[in-house]
This record gives C-alpha cells, structure tokens and sequence, in this order.
C-alpha cells in the first residue's frame, strides 16, 4: 500500500473525491483545490488557475475531455485544454445555481447537474453551453422531497420523502408524472445508484435492489453494520465498500450483481476516515482520506491479500521452511508460525521476547527453530517443544542424514537431532553459512572469505576471498550457487568462480539474502527489494523481478519456498502466497501510451495536439509536458524518445519535460514510449508532427541567392588579393634572387682563393724538397686545374660527366703530390644519366677534406677515396667516402675545414635561389660499419627548371 501526502505534491486536508479521466489521469477534489496525479506528480490547480472557490467537491470527467469542477456552493467551472474556465470566462456558467451541493450524472457527452434537496431543474452542460430542463416537483419546506438516481435513457428521477416514510416515486422529467413504486422506505434514507442497482441505507443497515421495469425494486441482500456509516461506494466491478463514520473501510468481496447474499465484509483502512473509493481501469484501488491523504492499493496485491486473507499473517518473517506438515514462519521475535490449509497457527517460545529468528530447519517431524541466541525443537505431530544448547546464531544448514550444520559466531557445528549430540566441525571463526559438497568436505563462508574445510582433518583452504556469503545452495554436480552480501550472486564449481550475477544483467540489487531452488536451471533470490527468478539459459540469464505491485506483502523479503506451482515467500509485512505460473504470465509490455499534455513551441503552449504544431525561428525551442499514468509502477517511470528528422538515436529521460533547443528549420517526428515498472515499456510509442518554419533568410531561394552573390564577390575578393599577394610575392622572390644570386657571388669569389690557396701551398712544398721534374708536372696538372675552376665557377650547374672529370683531374694532382698515397675511383651507377647536372664545384670540398683530414696522416695502410653517383627514385645521391683515420663523433651533419663550411653556404643557397634541397650526411664508418673512415653523402633532388635543365 503506497501513501501519497503533502510530501508528494498534495497538500491539503481533506480529500473529497477520486475520479479517473478517458486518458487514465486520476482527478482528486480537495479543501485546496483540485488535483491531478499521472503516477508520477500531483499538479495542482487554485485559484491562481482561475478557481473562484477552492473548496472542491468532486471533479467530474467528460467523454470530450473536459473536466467539470464541482465546488462548494457555485461558482462551477470547467478544465479544458489546459485552461481552468470560470463563469467570468464563460458567462454560460452562471445558469447553474443550486441551495445545495448537486448531484451530477453523466450520460454521452452531457453532464446532468441536480439538487438532492427538493430540486426545481436540472441543468445540463454539454460543449461549453448550459441548459435547464425545469421540474415541477411540489413539495413542502416541511416535507421535502430527497431527489436520486436520475436516468436519461427513461427519462427518470427518483424521489423519496426525507421527514416521512412513503413509497419510492418515479418521476417522468418530460410529461412531469410520479408514479408510486413498490418499495416503502423510511425517512432519512440515503440512497445511491449504479445501473440497475439501488443502495439504501437507513442509520447501519444497508439494503440492495435491483430495479425492473422502472417502477419495481426487488430486495437482493441486506447487511447491518456495528457502526454508523457515512458514505457508500459501489466500484466499477459492481462490489459494495461501506465507510464507518469511526474509520476504515468494509469491502464485500462478491459482486452485488450475484446472487448469492453478501458474506462478511474485510475491514481495511482502520485508521483512517475513508471519504471516498476509486476502482480506476486497471482494478488498483484509491482511498481518498480526511487529513491523511491518497492511498493507493495495486490490483494484484489487493487480490493476494483482500480476496485471500489469512488470520494472523501481518508479523515480520525472518526464516522460513516448509515440510509435508505445512510452511514454518520464524518472526522477529520469539515466536513462530505455522501455515496449514490456509491457516497461520501461531507457536509462542517466549512471552516479549524481543530475539529474531536466523533460520529454521524441518524434516518429517524434526522442526528446529533458530533464534539469534537460543535453539528449540519441534515436533509438529505431538506438539513438543524443547530448548537445545545456546548459541550465538548465524544459520542452520542440512548435513548428513539426521544432522544439521549449527553456523554460529564461535564456529561451525554438527548437530545429530536423533542423538542429541554435537560435534565441532570449525572452531573459533565466525561462520555465516555452509554446504557439504562430497563426503568429508564442506564450503564454509565467514564475515569476509569462503573455506573449503576437510571435516576429518579439520583443516581449512581459502576458495573464495572478500566474498560476504550469506546462503550457498547446490544446482546441480559441481555447481554451486551463492549469494553474497554486496557481490551479488556467485556461480561456482569446486575449482572456480564460473559468473556473477549482478544488477548489471538485471538483479534488483546486489545484496541477496537467501537462496531457493527450483531445478537445475532456475533459483530465486530473497532480497529487501523484492524477489527475483534467475533462469540460466546456456551462456545467457533470464532474470525476472517480482515486488509488492505483483503481489508481494511487501519487497523486504527474508526468504522463499516452493511447493508445486505455488511459492511462500517470507517479508516483513507477512507471509505471500502466490502462484508462479500467475507471476510468470505477467505482460511483457504496459497496455498504455504516453500522453502529450501540452507543446511549448514558437514561444506558446499548445494543449491540443490536433491543432498544427508550428514554429518559427528563432523561436525555435520546444518542450513536451508529457505524462505516463501507469500507477502500478509507483513513480518509477521514465520515458525512451527520439526526434526524427533530428537524430535516429533513441535517449531516455526520467523528466517530464523534454525539451529540444534550437532546431533547424525542418519536418519533424516525436517519438516516446513510457518506461515503467520492471522496465516495461508502454506497448506503442505516442507520436506527434510538428514543423519549424525558416525565416525568409534560411528559405532555398534566399540561401542560394546569397550563396551566387557571396561567391561572385568572394571570387572578386580571392582574385585580387592573389593578384596582389602574387606581384608582392614575385617583387619579393625577384630581390631574394638577386641577394641570392650576390651571396653565390660571393661564395664563388672564396672559393677560388681557397682552392688556389691549397694549390700553392702543395706547389712550395714541392719545391722545398727540389722535386723539379714533379714540380714541372704538378703545375701543368695546377695549370689546367686553374682553367677548369675558373670555368667551372663562372656556372651555376654542371653535368655530372663534366663533374666526375674535374674530380678526377683534382685527385691525379693530389695524388702526385703525395706520391701514390692512395688510390680513388669514381663510378656512376647505371640509373645515372651523366648529362644530369648538379651544382657546380659542390663536391671538390669534401673530396679535399677526404685527402686532408683523412688519408693525408696514414702510415699503416695506403689511403682509398671511392666517389659514387647513385640515383634513389627521387634523389641523387653522391657518396664520398675513405679509409682514413674517421672524425671521431658518429653521423654529423657538420665539418671543420673550410671549404665544407663554404659548401654548406652554398647548399642553402642553392635551396634559396633554385628550391633545389641538397641534403648532407657524415658518418663515422668506425661507428656505423665498424672499419675505418669516414662517409659523407649527398642527396640532391631534382631541380626542374628549364634554367638548369635539371630533369629526371
């Protein structure tokens, strides 16, 4: 039973009246306005909506969706689209004036509206108008007449005297003629009707008719109450709720279209003053109350727990088990109960004592009950009971035939219950739970950990560890389930841990109780959220959730047992009797849609979803007030939607407002399904259309307009500003050149002198040891040497032909001078083309540097100079390498001699002036090919440019 208050949303005293819309809204009429609840929230409606008179009696549904607002004394009013409507809004309203609350009844689209009290018309309100059919009932003020049961389809208001006792009258609203019927009835009768059924009640006797022929009432049954009553209900399934003036509420169980008397009636609600009773379409059943609220009773608890009452079942269970002689019920103190043949037999230990039971045992007639610090044994066939030893009790476990494993805080013990004796199994740890599992072994799980424990050696080998077990029951052969404290529920064998089942996959928490089995693919888990099946189903797992709105007393649940197709489950509220076939057969889906309650869009709120949902930006934000009135889920709701058009994606919301900012102009589709109970969905989406208009700016015609124009002038924009970035860019490049082409200058200019430099120094070294004849053939080497440089560096590029001539040329005459020294050779590789060029005087440098800081200081082997051009694809690449002493430092990517420094200069030049990327490399071969020398490589890429003639 849930309890709606001011907590809730609904904040008043007094709850007048109950009522259900078309849409499956419940309408509460209050001393503070008018509410309305979708499962969810209570909105509340005052006088700030447009209510003249707070103090609402009842709040009437009408097929068109309207509600119609009955107030104390006047000022009616109506709900429409959203919008409260008062008789200063529709003038129409004011014809409906009454000395005393009416009476309304409902009949196609109108809503007839009378006084009980000597009524003189009957208004009739349809489609916003008011009418009046008049009456010419005479009466007196001494004798009035006490009007009921209106009918349109006969034509029929029902009148009795209030101040005497006559005959029923059956007054014809068109021709205006009474006609006296057979049923006399005493003065100060109160009588209400539902169809053809009439309800009368003089002080505490209640009489029910049947009406025939519209003028003969035949008795059907009769019932006197202990107490005065103060209000009659007839629900929707035609059974009968009387409301004592004292509290509470008596509910016959029968339909009182039966024919079968009326037996005694189920009191519910005993503390409270019931002032009205509400079945609504899916048999849950409201209470509205005075100063306590709605309560709310779901359909399938109410028939587990109205139409099958037990006696004595409303005590807190701690443990259950069941045998042949029936189910035993361990409370929260010491006392048991004992469940057979639809009774509960209670069974008292001890008077007032406060100790909850752990668990209880039975077998045949063996019945052990254990109490947190004491053990009883039962016989259910005699009706003998006596105390075993004490214990600090955790869990009573089956052990060999004949015995129970006791698990307790100082260990774990075997207690033969045909003997009387006991044995320690484990001594000094605290045991929570236990199963034998082969012959000499048990598991064994404390606070923290799970044991395997040898029950003849005693010893024990940790299994599990951080696992909180609080049952462990076996599946089948070497598997094992448990359930654990915070973990969930462990499958296992005697090795490992198989799964874990969690609240990840569906389990309603981690924190399981208790264990039971029903074969070897399916077990229940007890848990304070309720009570779930697992099914296990090859790699997968079927989990199905079960709480109070299926039937459960209540979703604290302390443990299950089954028998057949019917399961006792254990709670704190009682014990549940349902059938699992029942539970099992629940619909997959929730037979309502979401509904739309109102648009926000283009900056108004649109109530009416037929009318066109249209909005413009900017004003392009929209919000739906929506609504899921599934009470069976007890606010638990949310909702699944997506917005076609926008996103195919679906998202979910526990909101009952969704908004969507800032949409682009476009056709859209909202979608939504209710997500309630269980995760039930609602068994088809609602949908709705709705369009946002563009602004004449983000119409095609406009875009592509702007689209040309912008182009054009953009194109305008791009033009010029190349154009100009261009001629700054070729003034630019044209100075760059010619700085470039002076910097070359230069280079040339220093590179000459160095090479004559060199020359000169190996001609006077010459003549200082008075080699005249070598002398004589070094300078006409140095002669034609001088040509060639002089030639050579008035150009920027050279064929390579012309450059492996030159090398050549340059290494004879440095071979001369050092008398055969070393030996040189130069190839070039059949990709090469020799009429390729390269920058001129480029590779002469580091030749030297070989010959100099290489070979020249050799003393132990004679010096090698291997030059190489090679083509790689995308480079040429020329190889200087020799055998000499090595630079001592790895790859470098620098040199120390003058002329390299020059041709570095020149290097970056020549990448300046001709974007000709020469990329230099020097190794250490010591350190790269662990032999002596030194390698240098030079990657030149093509430079294609007619200037250069440069092409591969």
């Amino acid at each position: 039973m849930v309890n709606y208050n001011e907590e809730d949303g609904l904040n008043n005293s007094y709850t007048y009246s109950v009522s259900q819309d078309r849409n499956g809204f419940l309408w509460v009429g209050s001393d503070n306005g008018m509410f309305r609840f979708d499962g969810k929230e209570f909105k509340h409606f005052n006088n700030k909506h447009g209510l003249k008179n707070i103090e609402v009696l009842s709040c009437i549904p009408l097929p068109t969706g309207e509600i119609f607002i009955v107030p104390f004394l006047n000022d009616f009013a109506y709900l429409k689209n959203g919008r409260i409507i008062n008789s200063d809004s529709n003038s129409e309203l004011k014809k409906i004036q009454f000395t005393h609350n009416p009476d309304g009844y409902v009949d196609g689209n109108s809503l007839y509206l009378f006084s009980s009290y000597n009524p003189n018309n009957i208004s009739i309100y349809r489609n916003e108008k008011v009418s009046r059919i008049p009456l010419a009932i005479k009466s007196t003020t001494t004798d009035p007449y006490y009007a009921f049961g209106l009918s349109m389809k006969d034509k029929m208001l029902y009148l009795s005297r209030q101040e005497t006792k006559g005959n029923i009258l059956a007054y014809n609203i068109i021709t205006k003629k009474k006609t006296k019927c057979n049923v006399s009835i005493k003065k100060n009768t109160p009588i209400i009707r539902k169809g053809d059924i009439f309800v009368f009640r003089n002080k505490r006797t209640v009489d029910i008719y049947q009406l025939y022929n519209q003028f003969y009432f035949k008795k059907l049954k009769s019932y006197t109450a202990r107490e005065n009553i103060h209000r009659i209900v007839i629900d929707n399934n035609y059974r009968l709720w009387l409301c004592p003036e004292e509290g509470g509420t008596l509910y016959f169980k029968q339909s009182l279209l039966d024919g079968d008397q009326l037996s005694d009636p189920v009191k519910m609600m005993e503390n409270y003053i019931i002032n009205d009773i509400l079945v609504d379409k899916d048999n849950n059943t409201w209470f509205s109350t005075r100063n306590n609220g709605l309560f709310f009773i779901a359909d399938r608890f109410f028939k587990n727990y109205i139409h099958l009452p037990i006696k004595n079942n409303s005590s807190n269970i701690k443990a259950i088990a069941k045998n042949d002689r029936g189910i035993f019920l361990g409370y929260n103190e010491a006392k048991s109960g004992i469940y057979h043949n639809g009774k509960v037999t209670d069974l008292v230990f001890e008077k007032n004592i406060k100790i909850e039971h752990k668990a209880i045992f039975s077998e045949g007639n063996t019945v052990i009950f254990g109490l947190t610090r004491s053990l009883l044994q039962y016989n259910p066939q005699i009706k003998e009971k006596y105390f075993l030893k004490d214990f600090l009790l955790k869990n009573i476990v089956p052990y060999t035939p004949g015995s129970i494993l006791l698990c307790t805080s100082d260990g774990l013990i075997a207690y033969n219950y045909q003997t009387g004796n006991y044995t320690e199994v484990l001594s000094k740890e605290r045991i929570y739970t236990a199963l034998p599992y082969t012959r000499d072994s048990l598991f064994a799980g404390s606070f923290k950990d799970l044991y395997k424990v040898n029950t003849f050696t005693r010893k024990k080998i940790l299994f599990l560890e951080g696992y909180y077990f609080t049952d462990i029951k076996k599946l089948r052969d070497n598997l094992y389930v448990g359930a654990t404290n915070a973990k969930g529920i462990m499958l296992f064998n005697n090795f490992k841990v198989l799964r874990r089942i969690s609240e990840s996959i569906g389990l309603a928490t981690d924190q399981i109780k208790k264990i039971e089995i029903e074969n070897k693919n399916i077990f229940w888990a007890s848990t304070n959220y309720g009570l779930s099946r697992i099914e296990l189903q090859g790699a997968d797992v079927k989990i199905n959730n079960f709480t109070q709105t299926d039937g459960l007393p209540s979703n604290s649940v302390a443990g299950c047992v089954l028998s057949g197709d019917t399961i006792f489950v254990g709670t704190s509220k009682g014990l549940g009797i349902l059938s699992v076939k029942n539970l099992m057969s629940q619909k997959k889906f929730i037979n309502k849609k979401v509904i739309v309650n109102s648009i926000v869009i283009g900056g108004r709120e649109i109530f009416d979803t037929n009318l066109p949902l249209t909005g413009q930006t900017p004003d392009n934000d929209i919000t739906f007030n929506i609504s899921f009135p599934d009470f069976t889920s007890q606010g638990k709701i949310s909702y699944r939607y997506k917005i076609e058009g926008l996103s195919n994606g679906w998202q979910t919301s526990n909101s009952q407002k969704i908004t969507i900012y800032s949409l682009p102009p476009g056709n859209y589709t909202f979608k939504v399904f209710g997500i309630g109970y269980n995760g039930k969905r609602s068994y088809a989406f609602t949908e709705l259309h709705f369009e946002i208009h563009p602004k004449f700016w983000q119409t095609w015609w406009f875009k592509l307009m702007i689209i040309s124009l912008g182009t054009a002038f953009l194109f305008i924009l791009i033009t010029l500003y190349f154009q100009k970035k261009r001629n700054k860019k070729l003034e630019t490049l044209y100075y760059e050149k010619k700085i470039a082409e002076l910097e070359l200058q230069a280079i040339k200019a220093q590179i000459n002198p160095h090479f004559i430099y060199n020359c000169l120094n190996s001609i006077q070294f010459l003549l200082y040891k008075k080699d005249y004849r070598e002398t004589e053939n070094y300078l006409e080497i140095f002669a034609q040497m001088i040509r060639k440089t002089l030639h050579y560096s008035e150009k920027t590029f050279m064929p390579i032909k012309e450059e492996a001539e030159y090398l050549s040329l340059y290494l004879n005459m440095e071979k001369l001078r050092l008398k055969d020294l070393f030996d040189y050779s130069i190839t070039l590789s059949e990709k090469v083309n020799e009429n390729w060029v390269v920058p001129s005087l480029l590779i002469q440098p580091f030749v030297e540097n070989s010959i100099k800081h290489g070979i020249a200081g050799l003393k132990d082997r004679k010096g090698n100079i291997q030059v190489s051009f090679d083509h790689t694809g995308t480079s040429l690449c020329v190889i200087i390498e020799d055998n000499g002493i090595g630079i001592g430092s790895g790859k470098q990517k620098r040199a120390d001699s003058f002329g390299v420094k020059l041709s570095q200069k020149r290097i970056e030049t020549f990448r300046q002036l001709f974007e000709t990327h020469i990329l230099l490399e020097i190794y250490d071969l010591s350190e790269k090919e662990q032999r002596p020398g030194t390698q240098i490589k030079l990657y030149i890429k093509p430079y294609e440019n007619q200037n250069t003639s440069m092409h591969h």
